[in-house]
């Protein structure tokens, strides 16, 4: 957190893994506009992103760091140098892909099956598990699930390996807050499910635009800082069945 005079609240400072464009940028953006400190990361630091025209505007309130999420090598050397701006007040996982959407789960090629496994479920909670002892013991640890990550209410089938794959990042980050609840029984944990979205990941058809969901994503986080325990919420702030 940023220091002030004992007469101020502290800024508060999020840590957002893949703000670089799309959904993670612009909740980003939404949270250096109510005033937080923001680190957003991106792939690579060398490619131009929305991202990088956030932080030129942001007085500094901005700045950006590397992560592949795909990649457990990027983890300590980011963990290291974020290590002086800690505690982070929120730290926020966004990171999905999707592929073979109409392919039945059985006849998803291995290699498929393990990319998007792995971006959209073992890499968030890899990312989780290295940088959470930079959050605060009263903090807040998210990250993007889906509604299709749902068992209850798949009722339509397809999509079938991104449905499992965010099926997957539910369970994961569900066992990881009961080994936290042990530890940091103050700390809050949420598995956000954003609807169908006019990004590169939801196409063109969805019903909501990212400019229109951004605010209502944020303010969902913000109401569960400083609350403790573990939610599935959608953009409204309603309970997802398991």
């Amino acid at each position: 957190m940023s220091s002030t005079s004992s007469t101020e609240q502290p800024t508060p400072t999020a840590l957002v893994i893949g703000a670089s464009r799309g959904l993670g940028h612009a909740m980003a953006a939404e949270l250096a506009r109510r005033g937080w400190n923001v680190v957003g990361t991106v792939r690579d630091t060398a490619a131009r992103t929305p991202l990088h025209e956030l932080a030129d505007r942001a007085d500094g309130r901005v700045t950006i760091d590397r992560l592949d999420v795909n990649e457990p090598g990027h983890l300590p050397p980011l963990r290291e140098r974020l290590a002086e701006r800690a505690p982070f007040d929120l730290l926020f996982v966004n990171s999905g892909i999707a592929g073979n959407e109409w392919t039945p789960i059985g006849e998803v090629a291995t290699d498929d099956f393990v990319e998007v496994m792995t971006t959209n479920a073992l890499g968030p909670v890899r990312a989780i598990e290295a940088l959470q002892d930079l959050v605060s013991p009263t903090g807040l640890i998210g990250a993007m699930s889906s509604g299709q990550g749902s068992i209850t209410d798949n009722t339509t089938a397809g999509r079938e390996l991104y449905r499992g794959s965010k099926a997957a990042l539910n369970m994961f980050v569900r066992g990881f807050a009961v080994r936290q609840a042990r530890t940091h029984p103050r700390r809050g944990f949420l598995l956000l499910a954003p609807g169908w979205i006019r990004t590169g990941l939801g196409g063109p058809d969805a019903p909501f635009t990212v400019e229109e969901s951004a605010p209502l994503l944020v303010d969902v986080l913000l109401s569960r800082l400083g609350t403790p325990g573990l939610t599935y919420l959608d953009r409204s702030g309603r309970t997802v069945p398991w």
